[in-house]
């Protein structure tokens, strides 16, 4: 994983103490989100603005008290959060000092100096829920960022994402194995992101169960996925790509599969290296055809991350066939080959018509890792042909 500048983190607040320093327009909104979150707020202010009155009178869930007057040093005993709108420095490390000493994590609004932790855009479509952070380095950006993800994600989802939290439980008891409870889901959000708008039923989750219960036996045996990882560039891997590894149980890869693309793969999925190269230790192909088939006939969804394409010189033909041989599901998920990343990169057309009638690629290793004494030399030469 890349390195990250904050750890996002979700924050249970339900029925617990939240302190906020301070009564101005900036205070309020942490009051409301905090309020939101569902925490008893204690507000200290001498003289709040309208917006912290208002909050005070009617808040959106938890419990919001309004203490006219300065904070105290006690006030402290018990919060599970503080949050100050300080005047200035000085007022803002003594706030941050006496927070710290008291054990509670502390936020001072607009002095990252003096920070625990930062606040960031968020979409809500609780209990679903996206946070959005710069780190501070460009805050119009986060939010130019959060207004496309508001329009792009359905208000409906909240419905689903509530629906699933009612539905654990009873999928749990049903009998499925941990493999088809995750079918399940998988199935669930496929549902759901097709009828965003519809109103989750009782009978929609019998249908789910019903349609993960009738893939039962198949699911069991597990499945293989052949998977083009492009030539390295994240951004020209396939959406079809990424939903496998998001899926996958255990993924085999390549040495030529960046690790920024295995970001890209669900973060429960053990990952193992099973690369061939010219020197060292190298996975033989033998020994991968039979990995793949084991872990997929003990049940586990494999993907097999290959660098390109897996069908121009990936040996897929080889490991196609070991798994059909296996009896097992296997499915080929098309990848960007190293050529045309190339290609693109140079802006030069593979196939430019007044310079090439034909494209041919070519190894220079024969199935024995030898250089074969039958290449036609001729042919790569020819003037008119892609190489």
């Amino acid at each position: 994983m890349e390195s990250l500048t904050r750890l996002p983190l979700f924050f249970a607040l339900e029925a617990k103490r939240a302190l906020v320093a301070g009564g101005n327009v900036a205070a309020a909104w942490k009051i409301e989100l905090l309020s939101a979150a569902g925490a008893q707020v204690d507000v200290y202010a001498i003289a709040p603005c309208e917006e912290v009155l208002t909050l005070a009178a009617r808040p959106p869930r938890g419990l919001v008290v309004l203490h006219r007057r300065e904070w105290q040093e006690d006030d402290f005993m018990g919060a599970a959060i503080a949050i100050g709108a300080c005047e200035g420095a000085d007022d803002a490390a003594r706030f941050s000092a006496v927070a710290r000493a008291a054990g509670v994590p502390v936020n001072v609004i607009d002095k990252p100096d003096f920070c625990d932790f930062a606040f960031g855009s968020i979409v809500n479509r609780s209990p679903l829920v996206i946070g959005i952070s710069t780190d501070g380095a460009a805050p119009v950006f986060a939010q130019e960022i959060r207004a496309k993800l508001e329009a792009m994600i359905p208000q409906g989802f909240a419905r689903w994402a509530d629906a699933a939290r009612r539905w654990r439980g009873p999928l749990k008891t049903s009998g499925l194995s941990f493999a088809a409870r995750r079918r399940f889901w998988q199935i669930f959000t496929g549902h759901a992101v097709r009828n965003p708008d519809q109103e989750p039923r009782q009978s929609d989750f019998t249908a789910l169960l019903a349609a993960t219960q009738a893939e039962g036996e198949s699911m069991e045996r597990g499945s293989v996925l052949l998977v083009g990882a492009g030539p390295g560039d994240p951004e020209l891997l396939t959406l079809r790509a990424v939903r496998a590894m998001q899926s996958a149980d255990v993924i085999l890869f390549d040495d030529l599969v960046s690790p920024q693309v295995l970001d890209f793969a669900r973060r429960e999925a053990k990952k193992m290296l099973v690369g061939k190269s010219g020197h060292g230790p190298a996975c033989k192909q033998s020994e991968i055809n039979a990995l793949m088939v084991s872990l997929a006939r003990n049940g586990k969804r494999v993907v097999r991350l290959k660098g390109g394409d897996p069908m121009i010189f990936g040996r897929a033909s080889e490991e196609i066939e070991a798994c059909r041989d296996a009896g097992l599901s296997v499915e080929v998920v098309p990848g960007v080959t190293a050529a045309q990343g190339a290609a693109a990169w140079l802006g030069i057309s593979l196939t430019h018509r007044e310079s090439a009638r034909r494209l041919q690629y070519v190894t220079g290793h024969g199935a024995d890792g030898n250089l074969p004494d039958n290449i036609d030399w001729k042919s790569l030469a020819d003037p008119a042909v892609t190489t």
